[in-house]
């Protein structure tokens, strides 16, 4: 499998003014080809269920469902935290959130990583100041593997900006999950992504 690149759609029903499944299914017809299924705090047989809900939306249009944690979930693609496990577990696409250097030296055989906060954000306080679009240069120079922005990115501008930082894309999860139209915000963050490609 192939790291992802362009927009990476992150899941939250709580935050999901709909069925996550609808709201998956929408942002797929606005362009998405990637998702991260989180909910965590579901049991393992829901959130598996879950998982088998959004890989065929995801499969009509040779996207990719990448599963939050160490378990696939039946699949063969995860994302990791910074805290571990290491090394990483032997699949198809392994992911991992980073946050700065240190974290990005620890890295292993992972395909990819997530930079974040690119920008203040409500939905992960904690991890400190914002890096800025300049410290996501910074660190993606440093970086092994391809970088997916993560962080308050919610406005074509903030996307094209971090792909002129170096990142080979943005992972959002509020611009889509609470968007009243998420066809059309998933859309509006490609067009930022197409732009950004053109630096």
């Amino acid at each position: 499998m192939n790291p992802p690149r362009g927009l990476v759609v992150l899941t939250d029903r709580w935050q999901a003014r709909r069925p996550l499944p609808e709201v998956v299914a929408a942002a797929v017809a606005g362009g998405a080809r990637c998702v991260v299924l989180r909910e965590k705090d579901l049991p393992r047989a829901e959130r598996a269920g879950l998982a088998g809900e959004l890989r065929p939306i995801l499969a009509e249009v040779g996207g990719e469902l990448i599963v939050a944690g160490p378990d696939p979930l039946g699949g063969d693609a995860v994302h990791l935290p910074a805290a571990g496990p290491y090394p990483p577990p032997r699949l198809g696409l392994v992911g991992r959130s980073c946050h700065d250097a240190a974290e990005l030296g620890r890295l292993t055989t992972e395909d990819y990583v997530t930079l974040s906060p690119v920008f203040p954000t409500p939905s992960k306080p904690g991890y400190g100041p914002p890096l800025g679009v300049d410290g996501l240069a910074g660190l993606v120079r440093l970086s092994p593997v391809p970088v997916l922005a993560l962080g308050g990115i919610s406005t074509p501008a903030q996307v094209a900006a971090a792909l002129r930082a170096g990142a080979a894309g943005v992972a959002v999860l509020g611009a889509v999950m609470r968007a009243g139209d998420p066809a059309e915000a998933a859309a509006g963050l490609l067009r930022g992504c197409a732009a950004g490609a053109r630096r």
